[in-house]
């Protein structure tokens, strides 16, 4: 069984009003910051306030003030990740109250806000040479670590996985507002990412060597600033040896996170097993494969997806429970097989994150008309949600450790 674990960004909120608050630095001040998109010398960094870089520690600064992220250890099953992750919205949450906030599990923020970019020169040099994109880029996203034996083996599954990430994008949508404003998407945070020159599907590598060379060209033309800026919807870590897939929007319930992760595991073992078998990756391209994001984007579970199988439209939800039907045999293996029916079964009950930041705006504007248009009651909403399971809790002092992920 291979170890997985997840990195969850987070929302710093006003808990009053639901706006974003700039306050990252405040709750990591005299911790260690982790970031995995850090540049790969420490030293160019501005080491300020007792401040430094670590890819082991369990939270860490993002590109905005705004938000937080947080990392669990490496796990085996399902009931050691979640508490993880409940564990990390409580020692982000502890951090925040001191300095008088919360935070949210919101993949945008609802309410409009001027941002903040983290002080140090790589940031700097993105809102530089990136302007608006980087300017407005408060988007928290939800990234899972699968191992993985080799980088030939983890090549070979970027290959095979490629098809299906786009219904990760419509069972996590959690993000329908934007500065203040309904925007028509189940998850808005999958357009405003796209919008990273190096973001989105990639095509079929066949090799490693195959997959360097892009990585290769793609750093010779300047436009990135380094490897940490190629963005793909799914790649090799370089900090470790794991599969990252990153296409889903933070989710409003933890439960509903690691459920996520259980599915992108039986991804990764699934598209191994193709590999070893030698089953050729499904040749789509990655125009359709384009097309399928921004449709999972537009109408989440509410509408059609293409199947990834046909690569035709179906109902969203049944793509969702063909997903789950296709990784039956490593899920059973594992004994998550009915965890995962009954999670998917559960968000298509009562809806996404994204529907259910709606029907909570829907509700305070039928009882108040509020000035901010519901959009505060929606942020006050998530605060409860992001914390729900971690009353039992014990107060962390130290926040767990995506420390290198091994198999068991």
């Amino acid at each position: 069984m291979r170890t997985f674990g997840v990195e969850e960004e987070l929302l710093i909120v006003d808990p009053e009003t639901g706006a974003p608050l700039a306050l990252a630095d405040a709750l990591l001040s005299g911790r260690r910051l982790a970031a995995d998109d850090a540049p790969e010398d420490p030293h160019a960094l501005d080491t300020r306030a007792k401040t430094a870089y670590d890819d082991e520690m369990g939270l860490s600064a993002e590109l905005k003030l705004e938000q937080i992220e947080t990392q669990t250890r490496p796990c085996l099953e399902y009931s050691e990740l979640l508490p993880q992750i409940r564990a990390g919205r409580l020692l982000a949450d502890q951090a925040a109250l001191k300095n008088g906030a919360r935070v949210a599990a919101l993949a945008t923020s609802p309410l409009g806000s001027t941002t903040h970019t983290t002080p140090d020169p790589r940031y700097a040099r993105m809102l530089e040479r990136f302007g608006l994109t980087a300017q407005e880029q408060l988007t928290c996203g939800f990234h899972v670590h699968t191992y993985i034996e080799s980088k030939d083996e983890g090549v070979a599954v970027l290959d095979r996985i490629r098809d299906k990430l786009a219904v990760l994008t419509a069972l996590s949508a959690n993000s329908p507002f934007w500065n203040g404003m309904p925007t028509g998407f189940e998850s808005y945070r999958t357009q405003a990412w796209n919008r990273w020159p190096t973001s989105g599907p990639s095509g079929i590598y066949g090799t490693y060597s195959a997959y360097r060379r892009v990585v290769t060209r793609l750093l010779d033309s300047g436009v990135m600033l380094d490897e940490g800026m190629l963005y793909f919807d799914a790649r090799l870590s370089r900090n470790h040896p794991t599969v990252e897939v990153r296409v889903a929007d933070v989710c409003l319930r933890a439960e509903d996170a690691a459920l996520i992760a259980v599915l992108v595991r039986a991804m990764v073992e699934s598209a191994s097993r193709e590999w070893r078998d030698g089953v050729d990756p499904a040749p789509v391209p990655t125009v359709l494969l384009r097309m399928a994001a921004w449709q999972a984007s537009s109408s989440g579970l509410s509408g059609e997806l293409l199947d990834f199988g046909t690569f035709r439209p179906a109902p969203a939800v049944d793509v969702a429970r063909s997903l789950v039907d296709y990784l039956a045999p490593v899920l059973a293996e594992q004994d998550e097989l009915a965890l995962a029916r009954q999670g998917v079964e559960d968000i298509i009950a009562r809806g996404t994150g994204s529907v259910e930041q709606r029907r909570v705006r829907d509700s305070a504007m039928e009882k108040s008309a509020p000035d901010d248009g519901g959009l505060g009651a929606v942020v006050l909403h998530a605060v409860g949600v992001t914390m729900r399971g971690t009353s039992g809790l014990p107060e962390v002092d130290e926040a767990p450790e995506l420390l290198r992920v091994r198999q068991s």
